[in-house]
């Protein structure tokens, strides 16, 4: 069997079987191998039900001790009984399998392994495997690889097929050279494959880990060099100058730049005024001041007679940047077109008029900038807010519309200096590193969710007083594997936990586009009070009057993630508050967190979650942001992103050659990579 084998040649995958396995993106062996665990289950001997502890899993030796009861709500049915040992009982619930209640016959006695939640006020295990004896004697302290799934694709399904091209695969070739598998200590690659998927202990997994994290990495680096190399300076035909208007907008702003934005904004004029094309990255705290970096940039431009355009990710937000820069920019002469997908027809066949005749100087919107339709007149800046949020066509569709155009990108993505330059080699890097002095400090703190119910009495009180409120959770709906809290469910629960507030809708990335702008404009505009939502808010709109962030189950997020969703709070004149519920009281957890309401600086955030995570860690919490890796994490894994942009600085061209003639995904690699980095 070959890498490049498709992967209906394995053994026991069917066409259909097939199709399920395109939707993770999986179309090849390579893909299937490279599909790496996103975590393991270790089973241990099983412990007395008194031991049991909020937000661990557990597996426990009992009896049956009550009638299985089966319950209908909504499109689920719920069954649950009660389980007893020596230490005491609890309660045990599974989703839609009614026909364990055949198995669950009182006096019965099996091993149940769960995850332990709190359901009004009581431990409960939630959808426990149920094993025999002997069964689980066979999977004791075996690390069980878990992947990530698609709808009627099992676990098992994916391992049995990874074991049997394991067993197959014979062209497993060493890419990387000997020199730096000496110097870094590495195992081979096809041991590693191996092992990642089917470790025998933890500590052989970890070094497996280490190997594969090392190599995506280095590859990721081995090619930004060469990107650099070849793009060197890009010269542009545009010719800009100092323009008044814009130290006027400075001077008539309601309050002083801070010395961070000064300095950005000197490098970012610097850059404009030059005969070679800027690419630069801001990157600033969440309310740091970012976006009138971008307005002053734009009104240069402007000014000069060229069109700038403004691409951001939501239509809502597009329409509050429409809004802000009118207001700014009107005064001076400056004409403004709004370009959205939601648009007629007839609107946008007026707005592509007015661009290409350039009866309008700046354009902001989505997606809708780069069609095809649209024919800019002399673009000579791009500005992408928060990058990650679009795909590489999209990025690299926008900047084909102009003639080497000026780049901007700007993101609240907090990453530590030092890996930041290396992720982001191609690009010029400020960093706005200060907070208006009148921004009030967000008040936080971390609890367990028996606090709760006073945080729905806080919320109310806020609400009272013509606050608004979000309230973020982890799922859109209830799972049948996976005991957490979710926008549809919570959304009635709140509601009833708070009658007297009309306004509480829900929010979640699975629904139209159409349906969630609607969604952000009223809350944005007042009408909606509370609103439960997935992290499709965590880049959002501007809604200054939102005063509380509550976000259920925090321990599922990474902290830059929470920072950035912490950050939709904190805007206006009015105090804010983030409130933490975690769903788990472990040590590990409370500490992670604790470093949430310690401080409201993205950066040392970050730079704190660097020193906190180790390889005991695994594979981390993913991160939100600009990068995403198939193993790898920046910040977990910084020591080997630096060991690996090293080692890549000092491939020699020959040693690159052999790179290329033994890892044939390179190339492909390298037109992906060049194509999102300009």
């Amino acid at each position: 069997m070959q890498l490049t084998d498709s992967l209906g040649k394995i053994k026991g995958i069917g066409e259909k079987t097939e199709l399920k396995f395109h939707k993770l993106s999986l179309f090849s062996v390579n893909d299937l191998i490279e599909h790496y665990p996103r975590g393991y289950e270790v089973y241990e001997m099983p412990k007395p039900i008194s031991s049991a502890v909020e937000g661990t899993t557990i597996a426990i030796e009992a009896g049956i001790a009550s009638i299985a009861e089966v319950k209908k709500i909504r499109n689920l049915q719920i069954i649950t009984c009660m389980v007893r040992d020596p230490s005491g009982t609890i309660k045990l619930t599974w989703f839609n399998q009614p026909f364990l209640k055949n198995t669950l016959r009182m006096g019965a006695r099996f091993i149940f392994r769960g995850k332990v939640t709190r359901k009004n006020g009581s431990l409960v295990i939630g959808q426990p495997k149920i094993y025999k004896q002997e069964e689980y004697r066979i999977l004791l302290n075996v690390m069980q690889p878990i992947y990530a799934l698609t709808e009627g694709l099992t676990n098992h399904t994916v391992s049995k097929a990874v074991n049997t091209v394991l067993s197959q695969i014979d062209d497993f070739k060493e890419f990387l050279p000997k020199t730096i598998i000496k110097e870094q200590n590495l195992i081979s690659r096809k041991a590693a494959i191996r092992e990642i998927h089917f470790p025998k202990a933890r500590d052989t997994m970890l070094e497996a880990r280490r190997r594969l994290v090392f190599d995506e990495f280095f590859i990721y680096t081995v090619i930004l060099q060469r990107i650099r190399e070849n793009k060197g300076s890009i010269l542009n035909g545009f010719v800009i100058k100092e323009q008044q208007e814009v130290s006027e907008l400075i001077a008539g702003l309601p309050y002083e730049l801070t010395n961070a934005q000064k300095k950005v904004w000197e490098e970012v004029k610097k850059d404009l005024l030059c005969n070679t094309s800027m690419n630069r990255l801001i990157q600033g705290d969440v309310g740091s001041g970012k976006t009138i970096l971008a307005v002053l940039a734009l009104l240069l431009v402007a000014k000069n007679g060229y069109q700038g355009c403004f691409m951001v990710p939501t239509e809502v937000l597009a329409k509050q940047h429409l809004e802000a820069l009118q207001s700014s920019l009107t005064r001076f002469g400056v004409k403004i077109e709004l370009l959205v997908g939601s648009m007629t027809a007839s609107m946008k066949r007026k707005a592509y008029q007015r661009i290409e005749n350039h009866e309008v100087d700046i354009i902001v919107g989505t997606h809708a900038l780069i069609q095809e339709k649209v024919i800019y007149d002399k673009l000579a800046l791009v500005i992408t807010d928060e990058q990650h949020r679009f795909g590489v066509k999209q990025r690299e569709s926008l900047l084909n519309k102009g003639d080497n155009p000026h780049v901007l990108v700007m993101s609240a993505t907090p990453i530590p200096r030092t890996l930041a330059i290396i992720l982001y080699g191609d690009l010029d890097i400020s960093v706005v590193d200060e907070l208006p002095a009148n921004r009030l400090p967000i008040k936080n703190c971390v609890v367990d969710s028996t606090y709760r119910e006073t945080a729905y009495r806080f919320i109310g009180k806020q609400i009272s007083e013509g606050r608004q409120a979000y309230v973020i959770c982890p799922m859109v709906e209830e799972s049948e594997t996976m005991e957490a809290e979710n926008v549809v469910e919570y959304t009635e629960k709140l509601k009833e936990a708070l009658p007297s507030i009309n306004g509480i809708e829900y929010l979640h990335g699975k629904m139209k586009p159409k349906d969630k702008d609607d969604i952000m404009g009223r809350f944005a505009s007042g009408e909606i009070k509370v609103l439960v939502s997935t992290t499709v808010v965590e880049v959002g709109v501007n809604v200054p009057n939102s005063t509380v962030m509550m976000i259920e189950n925090a321990e599922r997020f990474g902290l830059a993630q929470l920072h950035q969703l912490r950050g939709r709070v904190g805007r206006g004149a009015h105090q804010s508050y983030c409130i933490l519920v975690s769903g788990s009281s472990s040590k590990e957890t409370m500490e992670r967190l604790e470093i949430l309401n310690k401080s409201n600086d993205g950066f040392f955030i970050a730079s704190e979650d660097l020193k906190l995570r180790g390889p005991g860690d695994l594979f981390g919490i993913r991160q939100s942001g600009d990068l995403e890796f198939k193993i790898g994490d920046i910040y977990q894994d910084a020591s080997v992103l630096k060991a690996a942009n090293e080692a890549a600085k000092n491939l020699t061209a020959e040693e690159y050659l052999s790179l290329c003639d033994n890892y044939p995904a390179l190339q492909d690699k390298f037109e992906r990579l060049a194509m999102s980095t300009l």
